[in-house]
Parts: C-alpha cells; structure tokens; sequence
C-alpha cells in the first residue's frame, strides 16, 4: 500500500504485460492479503510439522486463489540435508505418527504426503537433492494423499502432541 505496489500490478495485469497476481507471505500479513481479494496465488510455508499456516491455506482456498505451499516436509528429515529442524522431526516422534506410516514408506514421503492431503492444497514446492531424492518426490506424490482416516488420525495426533498448531 505505502508504495502503491498492488496498483501498479493490477495495471500491469490490465495491460496484458502480467496475467496472474501472486503473493508470498506469512502470518500475520496474509490474512490482509487474503481479505484484499486481489491475488491469485498465495505461496504458502506449510507441512504436517509446521501447521501454523494451516487455516491461511484454507482461506486462501476458499477465496479461490491457486495455494503453493513451501517447506511441505519440513526442509527434511535430519540428517538428510544441511538444514537441522530437529524440534519439527521431534514432533512427528511425539505424535507416534510412525505406526500410520504405510510399509516402505519414509517418514519424509509420509509428511509430503500429509502434506498433500491437506484440501485446500492445490501444488508444493519439494527440494530436491539429487536425481534418486527426485524421484523418490515423484513417486511419492504420484501415491496421492493420505487415506481419509489416516489424515484425519494424524491431524488428530498431532494436535494432541503439540497442543496446537505450529507457526514458523
């Protein structure tokens, strides 16, 4: 607003120079963005160990724009990158979500899968690093979401674990 950057998008996007209006944001900035009905995208943080931004897909869904979600397992587990969340891996510990996983399934493809689960998902932004990485992303999501009541299981799991929903 201070800068009229949202004016100058739409005018853009009046010209034919743009087609689609996107934005990538957080709490608490998001919920304005969402209630300004004027994007068309919203590039959202958001997996099963990182709920905080749960509702934001939702609405965000609801309002009829595209949700990509960003971080949709967590940066990974650890040890698997150079990123250390630990305190996320702690919570899917907490929330004994290893005995819904199905057999051969890796924790990871699990949380991408919950992940996708979500309703109000419509694409995520998965990091890759290497070609097997790659296509173990590939054939996990080619799996699907999670059976109904495994997601509705884990969501309730995890709520218990953590008391509520995490923010990051």
């Amino acid at each position: 607003e201070e800068h009229e950057a949202v004016e100058t998008l739409r005018d853009l996007q009046k010209e034919g120079k743009i087609r689609f209006l996107g934005s990538s944001s957080t709490l608490p900035n998001i919920e304005d963005h969402i209630e300004m009905e004027v994007f068309d995208e919203f590039q959202i943080p958001y997996s099963g160990l990182e709920r905080g931004h749960e509702e934001m897909v939702t609405r965000a869904a609801e309002a009829g724009a595209g949700t990509v979600i960003r971080g949709a397992v967590s940066k990974g587990e650890p040890g698997g990158s150079n990123v250390r969340r630990l305190d996320d891996w702690k919570r899917y510990d907490e929330a004994n979500l290893e005995e819904l996983r199905e057999e051969g399934e890796s924790r990871t493809a699990f949380i991408l899968r919950y992940t996708l689960s979500h309703p109000g998902v419509h694409t995520m932004i998965v990091g890759t690093q290497n070609i097997e990485h790659l296509l173990d992303n590939v054939n996990t999501a080619s799996k699907g979401p999670l059976a109904p009541n495994v997601y509705e299981e884990a969501k309730r799991r995890l709520d218990t674990a953590s008391g509520k929903p995490t923010s990051i």
